[in-house]
């Protein structure tokens, strides 16, 4: 039971990680064009990209721990 629960955590983080990593900006790319980057310097795009860089640390390591308890029930 605690087995597939965690899991399932597992497949949500790793999707999330997926999809958060496509979202960070190529080179010069990415979510900071989609949401109107190089609109001036009084743009919020720094502080979209800076929050989607902790968002995506913050699954990364909630990733490595659900990895790390997996490795250990089995």
């Amino acid at each position: 039971m605690l087995e597939s629960l965690l899991l399932a955590i597992h497949m949500i983080f790793s999707i999330g990680l997926i999809v958060l990593v496509l979202l960070h900006s190529a080179k010069g790319g990415g979510m900071s064009d989609m949401f109107g980057g190089g609109m001036g310097p009084m743009s919020q795009v720094p502080v979209m990209e800076r929050n989607l860089d902790r968002l995506t640390v913050a699954v990364a390591i909630l990733f490595g721990i659900t990895t790390m308890w997996l490795t250990i029930i089995r």
